[in-house]
């Protein structure tokens, strides 16, 4: 069975990440490393992927700067979306096969790993992609491809603030409610676990094994990749 190699960052400012992906991403594409999961959170941040329309950010961008906000234009799939702390980021930099049901795979995982948390949830079925438990969105997912090795990933609200959302138009979908592990329970301090049980849950769903490795050693395998 070939490894996932888990790494897990703390927080991470997003463009730092961002550039570590890249790295990741080269490395994978050589075959330097074997499929990668990155689980991190940012600082607050929002990120606009490739179909973001200009009506989902309602503001100036320095409103959302006076309230610690940046704004970041990424390469991703998928529209407007929130990260801060307390919530789980997962980049998972993996060699594909169909685009669709990797993503699916992600979905899935994500609804194990909150069925732990005794969260019934379901991917997205006839909805945008995404994990939602009712009517309530609890996860989000966009990804983007070069040379069948994928980039940027997931991120499910654990126990972040939700404010944010409130003022953009979150994945383009006016009027959505975004949920959090901490609001459908009522608990707090699950990241730790949720975090745990969502490599468990990703490195079953793709076949992998999971094999928890430092950042340094991760950057050590990387850099002959990058500078070639």
């Amino acid at each position: 069975m070939a490894d996932l190699w888990v790494c897990e960052l703390g927080l991470v400012p997003y463009r730092d990440a961002l550039s570590l992906q890249e790295a990741v991403r080269s490395a994978r594409q050589a075959d330097a490393v074997p499929d990668v999961l990155l689980l991190l959170e940012h600082p607050p941040v929002y990120t606009r992927g490739r179909r973001t329309e200009p009506g989902e950010l309602p503001f100036a961008e320095d409103w959302y700067a006076a309230r610690g906000i940046e704004i970041v234009d990424v390469d991703r799939g998928g529209k407007l979306t929130y990260h801060g702390p307390g919530q789980l980021v997962g980049y998972p930099i993996v060699r594909l096969g169909p685009i669709v049901e990797f993503l699916r795979t992600m979905e899935s995982a994500i609804v194990g790993t909150l069925a732990g948390e005794g969260i019934e949830a379901r991917g997205a079925d006839e909805r945008p992609t995404g994990v939602w438990v009712g009517e309530r969105k609890i996860a989000s997912l966009g990804v983007h491809v070069q040379r069948r090795v994928s980039t940027h990933g997931f991120a499910i609200n654990v126990e972040n603030d939700l404010e944010p959302f409130t003022w953009i138009v979150p994945c383009g979908l006016e009027g959505v409610q975004i949920t959090s592990v901490a609001r459908e329970t009522g608990a707090t301090g699950r990241t730790r676990c949720v975090r745990r049980r969502v490599a468990y849950e990703l490195a079953s769903a793709l076949g992998r094994r999971q094999r928890l490795v430092s950042r340094a050693r991760l950057e050590a395998a990387v850099a002959p990749a990058v500078a070639a």
